[in-house]
């Protein structure tokens, strides 16, 4: 079939809004690779010593790594970046030539996923300054990630700054990159991976992958299918995984999955967690358009620790219907749940507009007899600490005598309940088929 081609615009940091930028990312390997080495600061080798040229308005060529300057957006208007990294892009008998070096930029007013590389022709070059770095400590203060230690956070950014796979082809989808991913070493030097979409099995060349796909007998994930269901003319189905279990594609859709996911912490371990992965079916398979994991046992009452809806799937309702669906797990366990924090701005923006909608169906329903906050909680399973800031938040909430009054005039809550927009793809309950993890019962065949 063609190949579809996403790429990546600015308008992409505010549609994404279904994806809460975090997750426990494990270093994979593909079949036959070694134990790809931990995400950690790899000693850097001394640049070698290079020819500066300095232009008529007084500017050095090549510019140094940190230096701010304004660049040219695919709209050609210039915005003012900052330069991460640089490489030469020619050179005469092995020595780099000053005005031929490519910039890794970044663009101040947008995401990290939109950091690229370019070359003086983009750029403005005479209003290049060098970078304060005092300054910038200040500006970039993370407040997201303000509980992390700074000096992780710092090699964080050194490791992950530039984006090391360019392009990934999944299926009929050729997708671009966000962010940076912790492919093993001998895949770092391929712009463009190929993935199995039904294995998650990854090459540095499509022969590789057309010569897997016609070995593969498997054209769904693995685990098991606890939920499908048809809406909107397309079926869905949701598999859960065990990491333990299916470590390989666990790690393999963590690898995938930090490519378009920018967070702080990595976790190495899959075993951990469970892996829910939605899938669009038709008669060539699955195909995967997303997932969220959650920890097999969370003392914190974490039901969703990461989720991702993949670039090709975004803006079609289905992060709506990942967050409902880990509720809906919820419900059947009969546990009040509630998101890993910290959540990306993103992530709070879409976990309150589900929280809204849940919330104001119930409130506005005279069969619902709903008398408290704890009330609310017991019927959507939603933490009560998330019902009070959700509510007072849409300000439908007084504190009285000791007390939280609901405030809610039925005009109000139908606003509200517009603003918060449609529900994305529904979860229909009754055609989900599914048993809540057991710890005792892994323990005990562990033991055995």
């Amino acid at each position: 079939g063609n190949i579809v081609r996403h790429g990546r615009s600015p308008i992409a940091m505010v549609a994404a809004a279904a994806e809460p930028e975090k997750t426990e990312t494990a270093p994979a390997r593909g079949k036959g690779n070694s134990a790809p080495p931990l995400l950690v600061p790899v000693a850097k080798k001394d640049e070698a010593p290079v020819a500066q040229i300095v232009t008529a308005d007084g500017i050095r060529l090549p510019m140094d790594i940190g230096t701010r300057v304004q660049c040219r957006w695919r709209d050609g208007s210039l915005y003012p970046v900052r330069v991460i990294e640089r490489r030469p892009a020619g050179d005469t008998k092995g020595v780099p030539i000053p005005e031929e070096y490519e910039y890794y930029v970044h663009y101040e007013q947008f995401n990290r996923r939109l950091d690229t590389w370019v070359t003086i022709v983009e750029m403005d070059v005479k209003s290049a300054e060098q970078d304060d770095t005092k300054k910038r400590k200040a500006e970039e203060h993370d407040e997201e990630h303000a509980e992390f230690d700074p000096n992780a956070l710092r090699e964080h950014e050194e490791v992950t700054k530039v984006r090391n796979i360019l392009k990934v082809e999944l299926g009929r989808h050729e997708m671009d990159t966000w962010y940076f991913s912790p492919f093993p070493p001998e895949y770092t030097t391929c712009k463009k991976l190929f993935f199995c979409e039904f294995t998650l099995n990854f090459f540095k060349r499509k022969e590789q992958l057309q010569r897997h796909l016609r070995k593969t007998e498997m054209y769904h994930p693995p685990g098991d299918e606890i939920y499908r269901n048809t809406s909107r003319g397309k079926t869905a189905a949701f598999f859960e995984i065990d990491g333990k279990k299916d470590k390989m594609f666990c790690q393999n859709l963590c690898y995938l999955a930090k490519l378009f996911l920018d967070h702080k912490t990595l976790y190495y371990d899959v075993d951990l967690f469970l892996f829910y992965v939605l899938c669009e079916v038709d008669e060539r398979g699955y195909h995967i358009v997303g997932y969220f994991s959650k920890e097999k046992c969370s003392e914190e009452g974490y039901n969703l620790a990461c989720i991702l809806s993949l670039p090709a799937y975004q803006r079609k309702g289905y992060g709506k219907m990942l967050i409902s669906f880990s509720y809906e797990l919820s419900k059947k366990e009969g546990k009040v749940g509630t998101p890993e924090r910290p959540l990306s701005d993103l992530g709070l923006v879409s976990y309150r507009g589900y929280w809204t909608r849940e919330l104001l169906a119930i409130l506005k329903d005279p069969t619902k007899n709903v008398m408290s906050i704890k009330d609310l909680s017991e019927l959507t399973m939603i933490k009560t600490e998330d019902i009070i800031s959700t509510l007072q938040h849409l300000n439908l909430l007084a504190y009285q005598k000791g007390a939280y009054v609901i405030c809610a005039a039925d005009e109000l809550i139908e606003n509200h309940l517009k603003a918060a927009g449609s529900a994305g793809v529904v979860v229909d309950p009754a055609k989900l088929i599914w048993t809540p993890y057991n710890a005792e019962k892994e323990y005990a065949n562990f033991k055995g």
